[in-house]
């Protein structure tokens, strides 16, 4: 168990790619607490592994001020941040309002922001520290129909690298993951939402996503999983600023 006695919080840990990363670490001997704003789903994600859950929604700052103290008053302090909560939607410009831009920032750039600030807060940054944020290909490149959500990832890309160089001396590093479509909820309502647009129906739809993956299928959550826990692994202590990228190869 290499990660005995950490403590760790991913937020949008009750579903999907954030319950994925929770397991792994937990198995590794991490004490998790999981956050979202659904206490309901978070109680029952973490009954397998005696999880921490914490209701919290990352686009008010006051709920995450509050949630991280929380979690930091019953881990006693926070090594490692896995700030993943997020929404993906997407929408032709000409249609789409402020309203549906401020929304997407809220909770992907400035949720991660404040959870990442926060976590700062409460970690021992001298001894030994952990930050991941879970953005998307679309951190790296745009993704067609999604400018938004694109400019959100792009944004949390940037501001990792940002914060790494700011702490580069210090043994915490900063970095993002970068998944293409990841087999979760989310292209579940991507595709219901792209059928109710378009003539497409929902499986066409579906499988539209997956072929955007260049190896033709959907990554799985556990994939995202491994790659965080080796980035908290030993072996990444100099892994920091860095973008990976898992894709199924190059587009």
């Amino acid at each position: 168990m290499t990660l005995t006695g950490k403590k760790a919080v991913v937020t949008g840990g009750g579903t999907g790619i954030g319950i994925a990363i929770a397991r792994r670490l937990a198995t590794e001997g991490c004490k998790v607490a999981i956050t979202g704003r659904r206490l309901d789903v978070l109680n029952e994600a973490c009954k397998p592994f005696g999880g921490i859950p914490i209701k919290m929604d990352v686009s008010q700052e006051i709920s995450v001020v509050d949630g991280m103290q929380r979690i930091a008053d019953q881990l006693g302090t926070i090594d490692i941040c896995v700030a993943n909560a997020g929404i993906a939607e997407g929408q032709n410009i000409r249609n789409s309002s402020l309203e549906f831009w401020r929304n997407i920032m809220a909770v992907n750039l400035d949720g991660t922001y404040l959870t990442v600030r926060e976590a700062l807060r409460h970690m021992p940054v001298k001894k030994w520290g952990r930050i991941i944020a879970v953005a998307s290909i679309a951190g790296l490149r745009g993704l067609k129909g999604a400018h938004a959500y694109s400019a959100s990832k792009h944004g949390v890309v940037g501001m990792i690298r940002a914060l790494s160089s700011d702490h580069a001396k210090l043994p915490i590093t900063f970095n993002t993951i970068c998944p293409g479509y990841v087999d979760t909820d989310i292209i579940k309502r991507n595709a219901k939402n792209i059928s109710s647009r378009t003539q497409m129906s929902e499986d066409a739809a579906r499988d539209l996503m997956v072929k955007l993956n260049p190896h033709g299928r959907l990554i799985t959550p556990d994939e995202i999983a491994t790659a965080a826990l080796w980035i908290c692994s030993k072996g990444a202590d100099s892994y920091d600023g860095q973008a990976l990228e898992i894709s199924g190869s190059q587009p």
